[in-house]
């Protein structure tokens, strides 16, 4: 119970300094009923989202461990009410793990489409999948939905999303296709999604198939950057836009390479010759004009995006397992934002992981934490 005590203190110096207060102004923890203090009420929080356990489970071990006292269902309606409070702390890590918007403001509603599947504990836990959409920089949900795994419709495609003419939105290439782009392009919004060349097929502005690795082996120097005029066909419908690529470092490129080896190493056949020289450059569609917005600042924005995709890595493999609160979209929410909380922690962590002294702990943060008791 010592080492369990030690471990708290340790990962609550992980967290942003306004953490308690923050608590109270985004309305968490207005009384608090059954938790003898807001360090409760979010040990219950993170037991039952950062340790996967259903809401039941939960309150039975925060019952054996001394942090509360409740039913599961004041514990839905804590989490419910958390959902400000997570999303608070979610953005200042964010902020201060360096993930931080450069240049000028959006002059769109930027958002951050992704999913990933959930496998709740047991041999016959259900599987769900998890699509969500993420406003930045704020980092606010503004879309969520679950589906099946299987079946029609239970997917990763953009037409699931619902936008409008100022809508920008940043994806990965498991949303590169023709009928995603289509989508957006019919409800008026932008797309910046990374090209997958399998699933994505580009268009000259005459009509003739774009042969993009003649173009890309033009770009000789790391950093340097090239955009196309391209068109994506969906059955009668043409969407102009522009293929913008950059060429990576030595060290970004040797990385690529080995992740493909291992990958071919896994499924036990080579890849194409294309796919190692397409893995030398980070290549991006848009259906953003050139009047709004410059090479620079297209790749700009799916930079923005890749730095928050190290989040959403560790944010998969933490979503793999767990029990999903199904009851409301405000507790699923709420949920989620713990999730990406834990996440950044991790995050934290690992950083500061090579710095900590051999005592295990901060003796700055320790003082510190002294002179306040």
């Amino acid at each position: 119970m010592n080492a369990l005590g030690e471990d708290w203190d340790i990962l609550l110096s992980l967290f942003p300094p306004d953490w308690e207060t923050a608590a109270r102004q985004k309305g968490a923890v207005a009384r608090l009923r059954g938790f003898a203090s807001v360090n409760e009420v979010l040990r219950a929080l993170l037991l039952h989202v950062g340790c996967g356990y259903s809401l039941r489970e939960t309150v039975l071990r925060a019952k054996a461990l001394g942090v509360a006292e409740v039913s599961d269902v004041t514990l839905l309606n804590r989490l419910r009410q958390a959902e400000g409070w997570l999303q608070h702390l979610c953005q200042e890590l964010l902020t201060e793990s360096g993930v931080q918007w450069r240049g000028p403001e959006p002059r769109r509603r930027v958002r951050a489409v992704d999913a990933t599947v959930i496998k709740e504990p047991g041999k016959t836990g259900s599987q769900w999948r998890l699509h969500y959409s993420l406003r930045l920089p704020e980092l606010s949900c503004d879309f969520f939905a679950l589906t099946a795994t299987e079946g029609r419709g239970s997917g990763e495609h953009l037409r699931r999303f619902q936008t409008t003419r100022e809508d920008l939105i940043l994806a990965d290439r498991g949303y590169s296709n023709p009928a995603g782009v289509a989508s957006l392009a019919r409800q008026g919004a932008d797309v910046i999604v990374r090209l997958n060349t399998a699933t994505l097929p580009l268009f000259g502005p005459t009509g003739r198939r774009f042969r993009l690795l003649p173009q890309l082996r033009k770009i000789q120097t790391a950093g340097a950057m090239r955009e196309w005029p391209v068109e994506v066909h969906e059955q009668h419908q043409r969407i102009s836009g522009r293929l913008c690529a950059v060429r990576k470092s030595e060290q970004a490129m040797a990385l690529a390479q080995r992740r493909i080896t291992r990958h071919d190493q896994k499924r036990q056949r080579p890849s194409k010759p294309e796919t190692r020289e397409y893995a030398c450059y980070v290549i991006v569609f848009t259906t953003v004009p050139e009047s709004e917005m410059n090479l620079l600042e297209v790749l700009e924005h799916y930079r923005f995006r890749w730095q928050i995709e190290l989040v959403f890595k560790q944010l998969k493999s933490i979503l793999a397992l767990g029990h999903l609160p199904k009851y409301d979209d405000r507790s699923s929410r709420a949920w989620l934002y713990g999730k990406i909380l834990v996440a950044l922690l991790t995050q934290k962590l690992v950083r500061l992981g090579s710095a900590l002294s051999p005592w295990g702990y901060d003796l700055w943060q320790t003082t510190a934490a002294e002179s306040l008791a």
